[in-house]
């Protein structure tokens, strides 16, 4: 009886009816249906030709990931830190970015990856007349001496002469610079060649071929004069930076591009251009190949195996460590440093450099734009004054 009167009482508490609260009980309690049943209950399953097709699952693709074509410097980094990170030889970064091995780069620069296409050059308008009054460049962030000398197709020599400037010296934005045109109304199209242009003295200047010097002169006055640069009579006069003129000098004043130059070896010279022939014998370099070396040598040493140069340019061909030429005890090694200049096969750098033999089309070359592609020089044009000469100790030695 009590339990009876439970029951209603939470019934009405749920407001649910009696007989419905023993409907959903009998449910709760009634045992499940038989596996039998239940399969009878659901139709069964269409053939497999009469499904529909799956839905074809999405391939991706993974988008490739492609090499920087440019790099901006950042504080710390070296043109051989940055070729390193990029899997590219240091020699082809300076090429495609028209720098020297003297050459400093800074924070903010923008460096190309890759070499320029190759266009061709614009033709200039046929009302154009060549200019001959100076131009002033405003240096911006990326330039060189090199690249403003070939945007106004002159050369690295005459800006360095016009603004007084020394062989390594640093320029910085905002700066402005003399640019003498030298036939050209407009700056160079970007597609022309990479070697630098080498102007031609002026015609309007004296055409004496020597100068003998006064008390007053100085080498920038002489250079004014006769329409040339203070490289140019360095180069012609074998003068070092910095040299002394005195009165009753005579100096040369317009040597021709390539002027050739001979010299006498001493028994330590000759040591090493035997050294020079021998090593490109062995590894079967040609006679024009084992001459460059030899100017190559001569040019930037000497032909000695200095243990000093400029910054840290080291033996036969001014080899820097800093640009992965190898260590200074590797560079040296005379034998080494002369197997890395010819480069191929027998590099004991591999890739890390590039030699005579890694430079495409390198005997198509002139003898100077040969060397060049290896050294990176800012004076290009002294090897090819060594190449009679070069050949001589050739026929002599080898």
């Amino acid at each position: 009886m009590l339990r009876t009167q439970n029951a209603r009482a939470r019934s009405a508490r749920w407001a649910v009816p009696a007989a419905v609260m023993g409907t959903l009980a009998a449910t709760f309690t009634a045992a499940p249906a038989s596996a039998e049943e239940t399969a009878a209950r659901i139709p069964p399953p269409a053939p497999a030709h009469q499904l529909p097709p799956a839905p074809a699952a999405a391939t991706v693709t993974p988008a490739a990931k492609t090499a920087p074509t440019t790099y901006t410097v950042r504080p710390g980094d070296t043109v051989s830190s940055i070729a390193a990170r990029h899997g590219l030889r240091t020699v082809d970064v300076l090429s495609w970015n028209g720098l020297t091995w003297r050459s400093v780069i800074y924070p903010g620069q923008k460096l190309r990856l890759t070499a320029k296409a190759s266009t061709s050059a614009p033709a200039a308008p046929a009302s154009a007349k060549p200019s001959t009054a100076a131009t002033v460049h405003t240096v911006v962030r990326g330039d060189t001496v090199y690249a403003i000398a070939k945007k106004y197709r002159t050369s690295v020599s005459q800006i360095l002469a016009a603004n007084r400037l020394g062989a390594s010296a640093i320029i910085y934005p905002g700066q402005k610079l003399k640019v003498a045109a030298t036939g050209a109304s407009a700056p160079a199209s970007s597609g022309t060649s990479s070697a630098p242009t080498t102007s031609a003295p002026s015609t309007s200047a004296s055409t004496a071929k020597t100068h003998k010097v006064v008390a007053g002169d100085t080498l920038y006055g002489i250079a004014k004069k006769y329409g040339t640069s203070v490289a140019v009579l360095l180069s012609a006069n074998d003068l070092s930076q910095g040299a002394i003129i005195y009165p009753g000098q005579t100096l040369r004043t317009t040597p021709p591009p390539n002027a050739q130059r001979f010299a006498k070896l001493d028994a330590t010279q000759r040591s090493y251009a035997a050294m020079i022939i021998s090593i490109g014998r062995e590894i079967g370099a040609s006679d024009r190949a084992i001459a460059i070396a030899l100017a190559t040598a001569m040019v930037e040493s000497s032909m000695r195996n200095l243990d000093h140069g400029d910054r840290d340019s080291l033996g036969l061909f001014q080899q820097r460590p800093s640009q992965g030429w190898g260590t200074r005890s590797q560079i040296l090694d005379a034998r080494r440093s002369i197997l890395v200049f010819y480069g191929g096969r027998t590099d004991p750098n591999g890739s890390k450099t590039r030699g005579l033999l890694d430079v495409s089309g390198w005997q198509n070359k002139g003898f100077s734009a040969a060397a060049q592609a290896v050294q990176i020089s800012a004076y290009p044009h002294r090897y090819g004054q060594w190449e009679q000469q070069a050949h001589q100790w050739l026929r002599e030695l080898g």
